[in-house]
């Protein structure tokens, strides 16, 4: 069963930056990634998504400010967040592109912008 394992998060301050990661088990090489957010009281919306060859797509609050990037090698998926906004407290998460509903989540990771 595939397994995801996410670090990373913390409290920083508006416009700092912090890096996350996620250790996946196996999964197929040509499997999209993605990281996921959910603040409290709303729903778990899609923060950006890489292929094994290295594209990207970030949802509109992401672009510009965060990147996405995967080693194959190590089963890891990382998150680039910088300038970083209040708005962007949630609990972050990362698993395949539109997980069906089997899929487990992993426990995420708390990112917390506050002055």
């Amino acid at each position: 069963q595939v397994q995801f394992a996410e670090s990373g998060g913390g409290l920083v301050q508006p416009g700092e930056s912090l890096t996350l990661s996620c250790q996946t088990s196996k999964i197929p090489s040509d499997t999209v990634m993605g990281w996921y957010r959910q603040a409290p009281g709303k729903e778990r919306e899609l923060v950006a998504l890489v292929t094994d060859d290295g594209r990207k797509v970030y949802s509109d609050s992401a672009m510009g400010r965060f990147t996405v990037a995967r080693d194959n090698d190590q089963n890891i998926v990382y998150l680039h967040l910088s300038k970083l906004k209040p708005e962007d407290t949630a609990v972050y998460y990362c698993n395949v592109e539109n997980p069906p509903p089997w899929t487990p989540w992993g426990q995420g990771t708390q990112v917390t912008v506050s002055q």
